[in-house]
């Protein structure tokens, strides 16, 4: 604010300063010529006084004529100098008339001489000072009479007169200053606040606002720019609100998004895209596509969308550790107004559990078929060889009936868990929260399969460290240990030993089964929990197994929000951990149903 009323006032000072000088100039000399104007008027009148006054004074008698020169200039307060017609000083009021030189020469004397006004202003030697001299002849005609008025005067009126100008003129300057600069802030605060304003949205503060004020210019110009900066504020808002809300869109829609320009470069990468590619690819923008995407299908399929400007699709099968997962890529041009290609946007929609789920259907009906087909097989063959005449032979019938009912009670066994199976991971699947004592069920399940583990000569053990006690449901959390067990005794060799442990932690209580069985490899642990899977498929078989136990075991696992793992080394045997929540859920109580997700 102070830099525009400085650089209005300084000119405007100096303008008026030399204005007011400009007049001191004018009127100072005016001034005092207009002065000396009315000394010399009054000095002539004067003059006409002392020689009517003198022409009654005899200029023989000196002493008289000195003495009423003397008594003229002192009421006159000037300098009285009679002299004849000759030039010769008969009285002066200033010097000894006997003492000084002939005056006839002197300038304002030659000018009455020459019937010329008798006017001088010089320098006298006399008194030593600059006088204004006016001369007349006498009233007789014999003679001359000069009066001298000093300059003295006339100068201390000239500084006075400056000093008036000067002083009058201060004033002037400091009133206009004032006024003008009242004038000014009047009509440059508006402006600053203008200013101050315009200022402040382009640093993109959008809230400043500038006094409106009365003076209709600066007023309608300080009104516009608060609409402005009251418009400006809305599109922000509603900018910020887009933008928000396409990042919200952008990083929470879960599938993987890549926006390349023209150039090749990486203008957005979403935080899906580090699921996807198993990297931090918030580096990426800034870098060349070719440069930070390692895959040479993903690049090949960008450099077709490049070359086509068509929108194009392509499954792909990237590799996260020791899983593959599949991803649909959706590849499409992005064209401006004018028909140039500006970039292109790729989509990565995962589908990784789609094919899982194809792949489970296909292997289900499969494995179904195939597990079916071997009872329904024998079952159909042996009642054929019956019905051919091996009826009539009291030992072949026996033992194809014996036949026949151990695969009847297979594939019996076979349907029953593929319906627990569908009914476990159904919507509608719930457990009925209670406090179990998990010690009395092992206890069972090892009387249950106790005649299996010594047909077998193995040993089972049971270790509890601390108190058994967990929340969840009795049967299912048994129909976890008969599984478990049950799976030990058909992957342990003759003689083997299968533990299981029980063990109180802070919130937990842990179950471990622990077997010297055949053991795992690091490749088949992610699969053992599917349907179907067997490790030994002739062991599994022959035992009556129907390879969806642990799949069982897994689901009643997440049902109990409990934490399921394996460790496992072939040869070396296998150990299954389930650790178990001690209390019941929040947001649950004991005997409440808890739907699984």
């Amino acid at each position: 604010m102070n830099s525009y009323r400085v650089r209005l006032l300084v000119p405007l000072s100096v303008i008026i300063i030399a204005v007011l000088v400009g007049l001191g100039a004018i009127l100072g000399p005016f001034f005092k010529d207009f002065y000396v104007e009315r000394m010399q008027d009054r000095i002539a009148k004067e003059t006409e006084v002392v020689v009517y006054h003198l022409a009654r004074v005899d200029f023989d008698d000196g002493d008289l004529l000195q003495t009423e020169s003397e008594a003229l200039a002192d009421r006159l307060d000037v300098r009285v100098t009679v002299m004849d017609s000759e030039g010769t000083v008969l009285s002066d009021t200033s010097a000894d008339p006997n003492q000084m030189d002939n005056h006839l020469n002197r300038p304002e004397i030659q000018a009455v001489i020459n019937e010329i006004s008798g006017r001088e202003i010089r320098f006298s030697d006399t008194v030593n000072s600059e006088l204004l001299y006016f001369a007349m002849s006498a009233e007789n005609g014999d003679g001359f009479v000069r009066l001298g008025v000093p300059m003295d005067e006339l100068d201390d009126v000239y500084r006075n007169i400056w000093a008036l100008l000067f002083v009058s003129f201060l004033v002037a300057f400091v009133v206009i200053l004032i006024l003008t600069s009242r004038l000014t802030n009047q009509m440059i605060k508006p402006i600053e606040d203008a200013r101050r304003v315009a200022n402040e949205l382009a640093k993109g503060n959008f809230s400043a606002r500038t006094y409106e004020g009365t003076n209709f210019e600066t007023g309608e110009l300080n009104r516009s720019i608060n609409v402005l900066a009251k418009n400006l504020m809305q599109i922000t808002r509603t900018y910020e609100s887009q933008q928000e809300r396409l990042e919200t869109l952008i990083e929470n829609m879960g599938s993987g998004l890549i926006l390349i320009n023209d150039t090749g470069d990486i203008l957005l990468v979403n935080h899906s895209c580090d699921a996807i590619f198993q990297e931090d690819t918030a580096k990426w923008p800034g870098s060349l596509y070719y440069q930070v995407i390692k895959n040479k299908k993903i690049n090949t399929f960008i450099q077709k969308v490049f070359l086509t400007e068509e929108r194009k699709r392509r499954q792909i099968s990237l590799a996260s550790g020791i899983y593959m997962h599949h991803y649909d890529v959706h590849g499409a041009p992005i064209i401006a107004s004018d028909g140039d290609l500006k970039g292109i946007v790729l989509v990565f929609h995962d589908i990784t559990e789609l094919k899982k789920l194809e792949k489970a259907r296909k292997d289900f009906v499969a494995n179904v078929s195939h597990e079916l087909k071997t009872p329904v097989t024998s079952l159909k063959g042996f009642t054929e060889t019956l019905l051919e005449g091996a009826v009539n032979d009291d030992e072949l019938r026996m033992k194809f009936l014996r036949i026949i009912a151990n695969e009847s009670d297979r594939l019996e066994t076979l349907i029953f868990e593929l319906l627990e199976l569908s009914r476990i991971e159904g919507e509608a699947f719930s457990l009925n929260w209670q406090t179990v004592d998990i010690e009395p069920l092992i206890d069972e399940v090892f009387d249950m399969l106790g005649e299996k583990a010594s047909a077998k000569q193995m040993t089972i053990e049971k270790k509890i460290s601390g108190s058994p006690i967990l929340a969840g449901e009795g049967a299912r959390i048994k129909q976890i240990l008969i599984n478990l067990i049950n799976n030990a005794i058909v992957y342990t060799h003759e003689g083997g030993t299968i533990t299981v442990r029980v063990k109180e932690q802070a919130e937990q209580v842990v179950l471990e089964v622990e077997d010297t069985g055949i053991g795992l490899s690091k490749k088949e642990i992610p699969r053992i929990f599917e349907r179907f899977y067997r490790v030994d498929r002739a062991r599994s078989r022959n035992s009556g197994g129907t390879g969806l136990g642990l799949a069982i075991v897994k689901h009643l696992a997440e049902a109990h929000r409990a934490k399921l793992s394996v460790d496992s080394e072939p040869g070396k045997g296998t150990t299954f951990r389930i650790a178990f929540l001690k209390h019941t859920p929040d947001g649950l109580d004991q005997g409440d149903e808890f739907t699984k997700d």
